[in-house]
């Protein structure tokens, strides 16, 4: 299935399983990790704006998962993941703004990433157990202050990644039997149209169940806990010059079988 969370058009919150045609099915019940086959009803629902499908209870994020991405950013590739988390209320939603804060400089960018959804606590957990505990599936943008992030207060990443609208998610979950081989799906980033990132989820260096199993020990991963498994190369901060996210620009990530998330940008005065 793949399910939204959004505002019809007379301002209810619904779940909502997306079908072939593009199309919106009421589901019964408003909790997405209880939503099955039998309870999308056949009732059309007019989608008015898209919410996060999700409301996660944290937000993990891995860095450094593909090593042409570490490459590019000069870093030196570690034993074990590189985590940090993203504030939940920077979690954002499909077709909202990116909203860069006054407080931030020319510093904003954009790093398309692939999302899990953990659907029930996980502890200890095997890589081959892992995907038990995988409720689904979506598209994000781990949208980074690189100034806060690497250079302000010693470097604070959860700083310079936990601004508001900074986790723009969506614009469905999509569960494990419509995703295919998670392990080998394409992901691209286009701002304004120009590419800017093109990779594939099996460059990454531990694969989503090593990194939900490596998550896992010792830390219960709660119910309702978004993994963001990083991003590929191609991030503005690494070019030359710097590519960074301006106001009016148009941010797209896509992955394949899971969706496209698309966000504008805007500058707060």
């Amino acid at each position: 299935m793949k399910i939204a969370r959004v505002s019809d058009t007379k301002g209810n919150i619904v779940l909502a399983a997306q079908q072939a045609d593009g199309s919106y099915l009421r589901c019964k019940g408003h909790n997405i990790a209880e939503i099955g086959l039998g309870d999308v009803t056949g009732e059309c629902v007019e989608v008015s704006e898209f919410m996060s499908p999700l409301e996660p209870r944290a937000v993990i994020c891995v860095a450094a998962s593909y090593r042409a991405h570490i490459d590019e950013c000069n870093m030196e590739e570690q034993p074990d993941p590189i985590i940090f988390m993203k504030n939940p209320a920077s979690v954002n939603a499909h077709q909202q703004a990116i909203r860069i804060p006054s407080i931030c400089a020319d510093e904003v960018d954009y790093e398309g990433e692939l999302a899990l959804y953990i659907g029930r606590d996980c502890l200890n957990v095997s890589a081959a157990e892992a995907q038990d505990y995988i409720l689904g599936y979506t598209v994000a943008n781990d949208v980074s202050a690189r100034s806060w992030q690497l250079e302000r207060g010693g470097g604070q990443w959860v700083r310079g990644k936990g601004f508001d609208s900074f986790a723009p998610l969506g614009p469905v979950l999509v569960t494990p039997d419509e995703i295919g081989d998670v392990k080998n799906l394409r992901i691209t980033t286009t701002l304004n149209g120009q590419m800017v990132q093109d990779s594939n989820t099996s460059y990454m260096i531990r694969d989503v169940y090593e990194l939900v199993s490596f998550l896992s020990q010792g830390t219960t991963l709660l119910a309702g806990t978004v993994i963001l498994t990083g991003t590929p190369e191609g991030v503005g901060w690494a070019r030359q010059p710097r590519l960074l996210l301006q106001d009016g620009d148009d941010v797209v990530v896509e992955i394949e079988n899971v969706g496209k998330l698309v966000n504008h940008v805007v500058r707060e005065k």
